[in-house]
């Protein structure tokens, strides 16, 4: 038995209504199949329909995320003056106190002052 006969054999077996419903499908399996490689080409393949065409509104979201970032890091910078302006006016009190206490002369405070100036 060829191939050919087998299949004339298979085809036989089905019921004409079935026989018409898979005719319909295949037809419309190949219509989907034509207008997708006339739309993608090869990629139809891969993606299907579904393809994302990268257009202008991805760089956009790109734009607005760095422009987000950036103005992230110049919070960021804010924070950290005043971080230390206040770090600065600690360090300006706590000598008072240990001069205060005599823990250090007026020479080391001095010292300390002008290097927290140089800050």
């Amino acid at each position: 038995m060829s191939k050919w006969e087998f299949l004339n054999n298979v085809v036989n077996g089905f019921p004409p209504v079935a026989l018409a419903l898979l005719l319909v499908a295949a037809l419309a399996a190949v219509v989907v199949c034509i207008v997708g490689f006339a739309r993608h080409g090869v990629n139809f393949l891969k993606y299907g329909f579904k393809q994302m065409v990268l257009d202008a509104s991805l760089e956009k979201r790109f734009d607005e995320l760095d422009a987000k970032i950036g103005g992230l890091g110049g919070e960021l910078e804010t924070i950290k003056v005043n971080h230390f302006g206040h770090l600065k006016n600690y360090l300006g009190v706590l000598n008072g106190i240990l001069l205060d206490k005599n823990v250090i002369d007026n020479e080391s405070r001095a010292r300390l002052d002008n290097e927290l100036r140089g800050m």
